[in-house]
């Protein structure tokens, strides 16, 4: 059951390239397991893997209608590489954006809207104010909707601008956690974090992810208030605004400084579009996405996420 806490407690390695069929995915191990023999599948679509983990994904047109056999593949896809990325796709409408997003479920928004954002459910961001929202994804290492008692289960990004720099860097939760020495880990998985948004929700540290059952993380090392220690047992206790930023310095420590190898730095170009499996992977704006218009070009970028269907529990 959700544990609600009050706000009263509160005071690179490399590949080689090859691009890969489908028909042969693993479920043990997402980027080892696409197929060695350059085979494609029916519908045309293929796949190629970034370095790391995740994977490109090449035959595929998103502006077009798709038939549901290779949209169950692109789901599968995502369960397993957690990253897809599709090229070249040009300039995808908003309405359809949102259609692409609704194969996952329906689309929840809960941000601003900018008045030059196309669809309802289209949060979009921007390094110039007139043409989107600034400053997003530069508030630290997070998953979207970790506020939400449900947070988002899909994230979708299309870069209908693209500015000559400015990189959406990608942590693979699973081998972040996995990277973790025995003593952290232990610490870690008995912490709840305490959003600053809307009320209390206390969301697990580490928890198994509720569709692979692999580990994975819930945080906003950007808008945490507090961490719960032992929640829901005789010894739980919330720590003091000391202790929390100790352990938000931990957590910053190993994602900027100790996973670099495991990061996926995606370097954006014109027609990319990105689905994410947000529950298995945090993300964050790299300092060049609000450099000036003047300096790198205009970068408008159109992002949704999708309802989540899950609590998250340990």
């Amino acid at each position: 059951m959700q544990q609600i806490v009050t706000r009263t407690l509160l005071a690179s390695s490399t590949r080689r390239p090859g691009i890969y069929s489908l028909k042969r995915l693993s479920t043990s191990s997402s980027h080892l397991s696409l197929s060695r023999n350059h085979m494609q599948n029916r519908s045309g679509l293929k796949l190629q893997p970034l370095p790391v983990w995740g994977a490109e994904v090449h035959g595929v047109d998103l502006k077009q209608d798709l038939p549901g056999s290779t949209i169950n593949k692109i789901k599968e896809a995502v369960t397993k590489h957690r990253v897809l990325v599709f090229r070249e796709q040009g300039v995808i409408s908003g309405q359809r954006q949102v259609d692409v997003s609704q194969w996952f479920g329906p689309c929840e928004s809960t941000f601003f809207k900018h008045p030059k954002s196309p669809h309802p459910d289209i949060f979009r961001v921007s390094n110039s104010d007139l043409e989107g929202c600034t400053g997003v994804g530069r508030t630290g290492w997070h998953i979207d909707g970790s506020f939400m008692a449900k947070p988002f289960a899909y994230s979708t990004y299309h870069i209908v601008s693209c500015p000559s720099q400015g990189d959406t860097i990608f942590a693979p939760l699973e081998e972040v956690v996995n990277s973790l020495s025995a003593d952290r880990r232990e610490r870690w998985e008995r912490l709840h974090m305490l959003s600053d948004r809307r009320g209390g929700v206390a969301q697990p540290l580490i928890y198994p992810h509720p569709v692979t059952g692999r580990a994975t993380m819930c945080l906003h090392t950007g808008m945490t208030d507090a961490y719960v220690r032992d929640l829901g047992t005789p010894q739980e206790q919330v720590a003091g605004a000391k202790e929390t930023r100790q352990i938000l310095g931990e957590v910053n420590q190993v994602f900027r400084r100790e996973i670099g190898h495991l990061l996926y730095s995606h370097k954006w170009k014109p027609g990319d579009f990105i689905i994410t499996d947000n529950l298995a992977v945090a993300h964050e704006a790299s300092p060049q996405t609000q450099m000036t218009v003047m300096d790198v070009g205009l970068r408008v970028m159109h992002r949704t996420t999708i309802t989540g269907q899950h609590r998250l529990h340990k």
